[in-house]
């Protein structure tokens, strides 16, 4: 496959916005707020739908995650899948030479991907396919559009303003925007509180320590994969680290990367969502860019990473790479570095960016830059670290072309939680378990429940990773997500769709929020969306036998066929 050169790539990228400059009012009948995977799924839709759409993005770039770096892509059963996030991953793979197997069913060699997963994406060609939809679509995408307000008649949204003074007037709105900006702007009931146990009467909610994540010594050995009997890799395992500056001393104080507070009673309501990390794109090219580290780079920093490096060799492993990020193999000498006990993630540093500011955003995810480079540094450079670890890491720089506009450094954090909107139906681990059904189908869940750490906590003397989750369906089959967890109560308001930011318990989210779901449930709002307009009626109102009908003819997903089987993750 010929890759195109970067400045095909940031001409195309910047085509939407070359066609439609800022003015000072817009109008539109659908208006997308969040260029995100779910914002092109939802604005191709609408626009396919006849619809005058204007999609808007906070930053310059359309995909979020999808095209940010989250390259081995986590789908659930890829027979859940249908719709534009179909036709976009199967259009994606398709430069490559590949045939994704949609209708197979999920299939774990030794705890490893599904096979007929969408895989194997480069970050600037998925960005290009993204760029390439909108275009032929008709959207006209605006970057820069940081939300300030939203101006309502009752519970009507009647305009948004930007930062920059420009006000958009749509009929209707989608928020696609991970965070439920455009959401919480326009005064809609959310929570960014993990809800104890007791509200919905779930057992992975409030404040979790998870047998599975328990600091202990006796950790099987990896085999080939870096996976052991059961599953769970080497990069996903727990010490009983000692958390003190001085071992044994608590008044010495905590260690860089714990957090501080009381570790709480399990199933109690507590505040806090899950890690962000980066999902890194790394090159072994022979033109690769150099990870540099921080200005302030201390390894110092890193010692709590050390205790557990000698940890793991006093156990006698054989440590390499793996241990600090499960990597999967892209095209073209690239990895997708994915997370670790001690890896990408920054616990408790996310806490602030859902309500936070763009500027303070920015600030925020610098944080977990400098920390992830300082890390990656402290692997390749610390005589602490095993010389087979080190010489793993030296292996790996930036991409030449992937990034290009921020130094071959990923543009997006990963923002796996942020507000939850609260409406009339609520989707919870009864839902995800399957033991009720949510009315009126957009779409099917299907991944397990996984739930990152929370925070790096201090309990029973040694170093916990709390709020860390996963499994939970326990063969539970793909799962309805209803109609009503899309959209507010009526009360608050009549004309708005949320999509990532959907109505759902924090341990019910976790199984939710995978990028292929949130495109399929915002190609239905927007649906949706365009039928209310042609109907005159509220978002509550919309008909749902003429929706279902549509949904079903644009080929989505809303049923688990008996024959399939039973488990779907």
């Amino acid at each position: 496959m010929k890759r195109p050169t970067f400045l095909t790539l940031l001409a195309c990228s910047l085509s939407a916005w070359a066609q439609s400059p800022p003015e000072a009012i817009s109008e539109a009948d659908v208006c997308v707020y969040g260029g995100t995977s779910g914002g092109v799924a939802a604005a191709v839709q609408a626009a396919r739908m006849g619809k005058k759409v204007l999609l808007l993005e906070p930053g310059r770039h359309l995909g979020g995650m999808t095209s940010g770096g989250l390259s081995a892509v986590d789908i659930g059963d890829p027979r859940t899948v249908g719709g534009i996030a179909r036709e976009y991953f199967t259009r994606l793979v398709a430069g490559y030479g590949k045939t994704l197997e949609w209708d197979k069913p999920f299939i774990s060699k030794g705890g490893g991907p599904a096979t007929g997963g969408a895989y194997s994406i480069e970050p600037h060609v998925a960005e290009q396919v993204f760029n390439d939809m909108v275009k032929e679509a008709g959207v006209t995408v605006r970057f820069d559009s940081r939300l300030a307000k939203a101006e309502k008649d009752g519970a009507n949204i009647k305009a948004i303003v930007l930062e920059g003074g420009q006000t958009i007037r749509a009929r209707m709105y989608v928020d696609t925007t991970y965070e439920g900006d455009l959401m919480a702007k326009a005064g809609v009931s959310y929570t960014i509180t993990r809800e104890g146990n007791a509200k919905y009467g779930e057992t992975y909610n409030g404040i979790s320590y998870d047998p599975k994540y328990q600091p202990r010594t006796n950790h099987l050995k990896p085999g080939p994969t870096g996976r052991v009997k059961g599953g769970q890799g080497v990069w996903d395992r727990d010490l009983p680290l000692d958390p003190y500056v001085v071992p044994g001393d608590p008044k010495s104080g905590l260690l860089p990367l714990l957090n501080a507070g009381d570790p709480g009673t399990p199933g109690e309501p507590a505040p806090g969502v899950q890690a962000y990390c980066f999902r890194l794109c790394l090159s072994t090219a022979p033109d690769r860019l150099p990870i540099s580290p921080p200005t302030d780079y201390d390894p110092k920093r890193y010692e709590l990473v050390a205790r557990f490096i000698a940890g793991c060799l006093a156990m006698g492993d054989d440590m390499d790479l793996r241990w600090f990020s499960k990597h999967d193999a892209l095209p073209h000498d690239k990895w997708d570095f994915n997370t670790a006990t001690f890896g990408g993630n920054l616990p408790g540093a996310s806490w602030e960016w859902p309500e936070a500011s763009y500027d303070r955003r920015v600030e925020i995810a610098k944080e977990h830059e400098n920390y992830h480079r300082g890390l990656l540094h402290f692997l390749a450079t610390d005589p602490l670290v095993p010389e087979k670890v080190r010489a793993d890491m030296k292996r790996y720089g930036l991409p030449t072309d992937e990034f290009n506009d921020n130094g071959g450094w990923p543009h997006q954090l990963y923002i796996r939680e942020a507000r939850r909107m609260v409406s009339d139906l609520v989707l919870t681990e009864h839902h995800t378990f399957g033991r009720q059904v949510a009315a009126h189908s957009v779409g099917l869940g299907s991944y397990g429940t996984d739930t990152h750490e929370i925070r790096r906590i201090v309990k029973d003397g040694v170093v916990q990773r709390e709020g860390k989750t996963a499994g939970g369906r326990d063969g539970a089959p793909p799962y309805p997500i209803g109609y009503s967890a899309i959209v507010p109560k009526a009360s608050e308001c009549t004309n708005l769709y949320v999509t990532f930011a959907l109505s759902a318990s924090h341990t019910a989210f976790s199984s939710i929020r995978m990028e292929p779901v949130f495109m399929v449930t915002s190609q239905s709002a927007a649906t949706a969306a365009c039928q209310a307009l042609d109907a005159g009626v509220t978002v509550q109102k919309v008909d749902q036998a003429k929706l279902r009908e549509q949904l079903l003819k644009d080929k989505q997903v809303l049923e688990w066929k008996k024959e399939w089987g039973g488990s779907g993750h």
